[in-house]
């Protein structure tokens, strides 16, 4: 028996290689049987996704993350961030527009063995293409257009959504914002127009790099690192693409190493279950090839900024509060039926030590709307629950149980439902109705109703910021999809900044 180890260095590993090459070769238009609606819905997701940051701007414990590391710092030709007068080397641009999409758990969703919100990957994605476009312009090359952008959201959504198909990290204790960090890294390597090996070498990169434990997104850890964690997974993949380009080398072998590989450190015996399959179950499965299945069905908060597993809950709450709102000291007991998920993410008692302990707590997302008829994002803040003692009465009589046909059509890929149902006891021995929501108005079943909800919610969230004829100048861009297309990055992020 040797007792040295072989030195040859292997190829990249196949996994790498077939997202390189899906980021370089495929053609959204001349590939995709459904381009027209990836298309059009990347542009939806963008103007979503933009508005989500906007809104958040509104919460000083966002807005103390935004701006330059350093006090001084210029930075000619940076990156601007909505809404806002900075303008930052996009490594930073990037982790502070990430950190605002994410703040408010408002923007879209992806749901599979592995959750998450493939919009976060728009942190990477915009800073690099209006870095890139001013950097262009200065050197009297043309910029970027806005088609670049939403071809890299189509992107980095598939990357994201298929690895989560049937690859549940959560399971292993790590976070979601791994897989932010892995797509980001893809696309901005494509905007940086670096050639095959150099883009492989920059996601063998993302793949190495510590990964982040989701403990602060549970009890009793639940905490606000959550909503920056993607902020900073886009973030970090610019960096590792920036290294990249000045021509580190890669780890072709990075998932695949023996012992020292991703799949044998963090993929195996961390997780009994996990470690108890053959080893080639314990590799990356892809249940389709890339393409644009999960910009097509991307879900969209549109009526409450909550963890999805919770959004049809809320809407049940909604229709049941006029029937209730004068019988609230009458209640006995209120039964909650959800899905297993629902159950493992966000069901607690107990408590609630920060907003973002609340928005992840499914029986304080019900409580509040079932009180009130809305759910919004000042509900969550410290002085807000401590004025509404109510919300934690209403949550200890609260049963949550899981309904087995919705734990399993939420994992039928042709139904993909996010069902809940509340039913209302009171001391009279009377009840409500079981009112249950088995899909949220975000859902793509519920595609038309959900995008004029959609729209006005964009055009709210601009108003936030923006006097009222250039609110009506962006959304007459965003809603004409020809020009948008056409128009360069550094003109649409002109329109989105404060001076």
């Amino acid at each position: 028996m040797s007792n040295v180890e072989s030195n040859v260095r292997p190829e990249y590993d196949d996994e790498i290689q077939k997202i390189a090459d899906y980021v370089l070769n495929y053609s959204i238009d001349e590939d995709s049987p459904n381009s027209t609606e990836a298309w059009n819905t990347a542009r939806y997701c963008l103007m979503d996704t933009l508005g989500c940051g906007l809104l958040a701007l509104r919460f000083p414990e966002c807005t103390k993350h935004l701006g330059p590391d350093c006090a001084d710092q210029v930075t000619p030709n940076g990156a601007r961030v909505p809404g806002t007068s900075h303008r930052l080397d996009p490594i930073k641009a990037a982790f502070d527009i990430g950190c605002m999409v994410r703040w408010l758990d408002y923007n879209d969703t992806w749901l599979a063995a592995e959750w998450g919100h493939p919009s976060d990957n728009l942190g990477g994605i915009l800073a690099v293409a209006d870095y890139i476009s001013q950097q262009n312009i200065s050197q009297n090359r043309a910029p970027l257009t806005m088609k670049a952008v939403l071809e890299a959201m189509i992107m980095a959504h598939e990357i994201q959504g298929v690895l989560a198909l049937e690859n549940s990290f959560n399971r292993v204790g790590l976070d979601h914002v791994f897989l932010v960090k892995l797509a980001s890294t893809a696309v901005v390597a494509k905007l940086y127009e670096l050639p095959r090996e150099r883009i492989m070498a920059a996601i063998s990169q993302a793949l190495v790099d510590g990964q982040a434990l989701r403990t602060y997104r549970h009890a009793p850890n639940a905490g606000s690192r959550k909503s920056w964690a993607a902020g900073d997974a886009t973030s970090r993949a610019v960096r590792l693409v920036d290294i990249t380009c000045r021509g580190e080398m890669g780890i072709p072998g990075v998932l695949t190493a023996t012992q020292w590989g991703f799949y044998d450190v963090l993929f195996s015996h961390t997780n009994k279950d996990l470690a108890l399959k053959p080893e080639n179950e314990r590799r990356f499965r892809f249940q389709r090839d890339f393409g644009t299945y999960v910009m097509e069905n991307i879900l969209f908060k549109l009526s409450f900024p909550a963890e999805f597993h919770a959004q049809t809950a809320c809407e049940a709450a909604v229709i049941l509060h006029p029937r209730i709102e004068d019988r609230i000291d009458d209640i006995e007991k209120i039964v909650l039926t959800t899905h297993d998920s629902a159950i493992r993410i966000i069901s607690k008692e107990g408590a609630l030590n920060n907003p973002a302990d609340r928005d992840h707590c499914l029986q304080y997302m019900v409580a509040v709307p079932l009180l009130t008829g809305d759910l919004m994002a000042e509900n969550y803040e410290d002085d807000y629950h401590k004025q509404h003692l109510s919300i934690d009465e209403l949550r200890r009589k609260m049963v949550v149980e899981e309904d087995k046909r919705y734990s399993a059509d939420y994992h039928d890929p042709s139904k993909r439902s996010i069902a809940n149902a509340i039913q209302i006891f009171f001391k009279d021995g009377s009840s409500t109705d079981k009112v249950a929501v088995e899909y949220p108005i975000g859902h793509k079943r519920r595609r038309d109703e959900g995008i004029p909800v959609l729209k006005a919610k964009f055009a709210a969230s601009l108003a936030t910021r923006f006097i009222e004829s250039r609110c009506a100048e962006i959304i007459e861009l965003c809603h004409d999809h020809a020009r948008l297309e056409q128009t360069p990055v550094n003109e649409f992020m002109d329109l989105l900044v404060i001076n």
